[in-house]
This record gives structure tokens, C-alpha cells and sequence, in this order.
């Protein structure tokens, strides 16, 4: 029979060069939901030329094929043998499709027809989303295999957040100026495309060769055995988990609205197009900033109080920004930005803090881990999130007239401030409520490790 402890590996046997190697596929990892988030639906409706009510409906088709790959995903990496481990194959060979895909992606061909180009964007952003499934759920599910202690998975975290922040800059800021380079912006887009794909290959396979999984017998709690409908019915009774997976779904979708309405409130109502760049690399540069910060105050009044105060001054800048950024100066906009990114700190660098717990809850209730299981579940929640918002996005739009590439009238203005500003300030107040009620503390979770190491014993 497993022992839950001693079999292992004391957190202090994770070295620099593990916690870097980790924490750089999240270089890649990231990069694809920025991108996704700040540019997809802008490129999709102002270049690409889709009506803003059929591009929401593509991209939540894509998570709808991701209510099926994701979880499958999961099973199939907690049943893998390898001489390379449970995970790391995937993220070798998913690596390749990923990169296909995601040029794919950003060089849709110019056709006429918006039934073309609605069937091209489904089914490119379905394959694109797959692919990023076959890579991010193994990744994932190294996190609580790597290391069991409370604190050391906050620290571990710290570091691939660091880098997720680092491909979301790459994301954020190198993304116009690459499109800049080329004579029109379809040609741009595509070249984007190739080069951020070459990047999510290229931090997957570094961490595939700087990681080494634990051996099976150096990991805690027994493998699952029984068929994936029991497994997810039992991931679905962990209470714990399911108090940090709603906030979850809530925080990335408001934040996917936020993040991609920007572009559109710096273009339409700021009407500043080449601000935008700057002032999200100030939001970015504080969010990683700011992340040593939050490990401390983390650990001093928990992680979830942490992620509260974070999401809440998030939601208080979101409607600041909204409706005041074009009436303060370029200075204040961009303070509020400081503000902002401090904010979001919280959202890189806690949730991924606090998922390895609740799948450590499991073990301890059921001495069978399901990684794989949970992480799946965990990614395919968070491109639904993008896919609803994506839905959000282009239903207001749509409903407030909005028409690509036009000065916009009021009541459209006022559906971009609304999209910018109160839409995501109540979807973060939502989640902000129901994660009040995640029950595992520090104390919580330590009483339980010796609970459990004295039944092992």
C-alpha cells in the first residue's frame, strides 16, 4: 500500500533548474490564451471580416469540442506508461500540432462567404484548441507530482507564472509590431501566428528535457482503476474543488471579456489605436511584478483571502477604467493600469496555487489520484470561459450596432464600456462570493497530511 509521505520527494529535491524547466512551457502556455484573448476576436471581425454574432458562435463551438477532448485528455494521461513518464510525451508530440494549428489559425483564407468563413473558424479553432489540450493538461498535471507541500506548490507556481506572465507580454506586446512589420494586416496576422506557435513548441520541448517525472512508486496515493465516468463523478463530489472551479470559470471569463475589449476601448473610444500596447505592457510588467509580492502575502494571510483582494481591486480598476479613460489623462490611465496589473497578479499566480490542494483532498479522502482527471477538467473550464466570453462579446456587440472599422455611435460606445467595465466587475464579484466559501487553509491542509500519514502508518 502507498504511503501517502515518505515515498515522496521531500519539496527541498526541487532544484532551480526543475522549478525554470516547469515554469517555462507556461511561456508557450499562456502565450496561446492572450493571444486568444486580446487578439482572435479582433482579428476575426476587423480584418478577417466575420460578423461579430458568427465569430462567438465559432469559438464556442471550439469549446464545445473541448467539453469531450479535454476530459479525455486527462484519463489518458493518468493511464500513460513511458519511459519519458505519464506526461511528458504529450507535451513533446502535442507540441508539433500546436504549432501547425496556431498559424493556421491567424492565416485564414480570404473567402467571401461568411458561411466559409464561419465553417474555416470553427473547425481551425477546434483543431487549434485540441491540440493545445493534448499539451496543457499533461503540463498541469505535473503540479501536484512534483511536490505535496502547501507552500512549496505556491512557490512553484510562482515560477511558471512568472514565465506565463512573460508569454503573455510576448503576447501582448510583441503582437502589433510583428503585424506592423508586414504591408497589410492579413499578412501580419499570419506571420504572428507562425512565430508565437514557434514559441509554444519550443518551451514545451525545453521542459520536456529539463523535468523528470517522479518514478511511479515515488508518488503518492494509488493510480485510478476504475472507468472515467467514476472518476469525474468523483472529482465532481470534491467539494473544495469544485468552491475554486466556478470562481475559476467566472475569473477567466470576465477577464477574457476585459482583456480583449481593450483593444477595442483604446481603437473606438479613446481612439489612441497604439496605446494600447503600452498600456498593457505597464498592466503586465506590475501583474509579474507583483507576483513575489502575492507568494508573500500568500503565505501570510492564505491564498484565498489573496485572490479576493486581487480580483476585487481588479473589478474596482475594470470600471474606473470603463467609463473614466477618456476623460483622465495619459498619466492616470496609465497609474490605473499599475493598479490593474497588481490586480491580476493574483489571477497567474493563486488559482494554479490552490488546484493542486484540492486534488491532494481527494487522495487524502480516497488514497487514488486523478491529476489528470482534475487538470482536465480545470482546462477545459478555462477555454469555456474564453468560448462564453467570445459569445458575450460578439451578443453585445452585435446588439449595440456595432460595425467593424467606422467611427462607432453611442449606444455601440456604451456596449464597449459596458463590456470593458460592469459585465466583468459582476462576473468577478460572483466568483469572488462563492470562493469565500473554499474551506482549505494552511491549518486544514497540514491536519490532514498527518491524519493521513498516521492511517498510512
Amino acid at each position: 500500500m502507498y504511503n501517502l509521505h515518505m515515498k515522496t520527494p521531500h519539496p527541498s529535491s526541487l532544484t532551480l533548474k526543475t522549478k525554470i524547466g516547469f515554469g517555462i512551457c507556461d511561456v508557450g502556455g499562456n502565450l496561446f490564451f492572450t493571444v486568444i484573448a486580446f487578439h482572435l476576436a479582433i482579428y476575426l471581425t476587423d480584418t478577417v471580416g466575420l460578423a461579430a454574432g458568427l465569430m462567438g458562435v465559432a469559438l464556442l463551438i471550439g469549446r464545445i469540442v473541448d467539453a469531450v477532448t479535454d476530459p479525455l485528455m486527462g484519463y489518458i494521461s493518468d493511464r500513460t506508461k513511458s519511459r519519458w513518464g505519464r506526461r511528458r510525451p504529450y507535451l513533446f508530440f502535442g507540441s508539433i500540432p500546436l504549432f501547425l494549428f496556431m498559424a493556421l489559425m491567424f492565416s485564414t483564407p480570404a473567402l467571401e462567404s461568411q458561411r466559409q468563413l464561419f465553417i474555416w473558424v470553427a473547425v481551425t479553432f477546434s483543431l487549434l484548441s485540441t491540440a493545445y489540450t493534448v499539451v496543457n493538461i499533461p503540463y498541469g498535471a505535473l503540479t501536484p507530482e512534483l511536490t505535496r507541500d502547501f507552500h512549496e506548490r505556491t512557490v512553484l507556481n510562482g515560477f511558471r507564472m512568472s514565465f506565463a506572465v512573460v508569454g503573455t507580454l510576448i503576447g501582448a506586446g510583441a503582437a502589433l509590431p510583428i503585424i506592423g512589420l508586414f504591408p497589410d494586416q492579413r499578412t501580419g496576422y499570419s506571420a504572428m501566428g507562425i512565430i508565437f506557435g514557434a514559441v509554444m513548441l519550443l518551451t514545451a520541448w525545453i521542459t520536456v528535457f529539463t523535468v523528470k517525472e517522479p518514478a511511479r512508486d515515488e508518488t503518492a496515493g494509488k493510480p485510478s482503476k476504475g472507468n472515467p465516468l467514476k472518476d469525474y463523478t468523483a472529482a465532481f463530489k470534491n467539494i473544495p474543488f469544485l468552491l475554486i472551479l466556478i470562481p475559476w470559470a467566472l475569473f477567466i471569463t470576465g477577464v477574457t471579456v476585459l482583456s480583449s475589449m481593450l483593444k477595442y476601448l483604446f481603437d473606438y473610444v479613446i481612439r489612441d489605436p497604439g496605446g494600447v500596447t503600452f498600456a498593457l505592457l505597464i498592466m503586465l510588467v506590475c501583474a509579474l511584478a507583483a507576483i513575489p509580492l502575492w507568494v508573500k502575502i500568500a503565505k501570510k494571510i492564505g491564498k484565498k483571502r489573496s485572490y479576493m483582494i486581487g480580483m476585487g481591486i481588479l473589478s474596482v480598476c475594470a470600471m474606473i477604467i470603463a467609463f473614466f479613460s477618456d476623460k483622465v489623462s495619459t498619466s492616470g490611465l496609465y497609474i490605473l493600469m499599475v493598479f490593474a496589473g497588481i490586480g491580476l497578479s493574483t489571477h497567474y499566480i493563486i488559482p494554479y496555487a490552490l488546484i493542486p490542494d484540492a486534488v491532494e483532498w481527494d487522495v487524502f479522502k480516497t488514497g487514488i489520484r486523478r491529476e489528470g482527471i482534475y487538470y482536465g477538467l480545470w482546462t477545459f473550464i478555462s477555454k469555456l470561459g474564453q468560448g462564453l466570453s467570445g459569445l458575450l462579446i460578439g451578443i453585445v456587440l452585435s446588439g449595440s450596432g456595432y460595425v467593424a472599422n467606422v467611427a462607432q455611435g453611442e449606444k455601440a460606445i456604451l456596449g464597449i464600456r459596458f463590456l470593458m467595465g460592469p459585465i466583468p466587475a459582476l462576473i468577478f464579484l460572483v466568483g469572488i462570493v462563492v470562493l469565500k466559501f473554499y474551506p482549505i487553509t494552511e491549518e486544514v491542509y497540514n491536519r490532514k497530511m498527518s491524519e493521513s500519514e498516521k492511517t498510512e502508518t
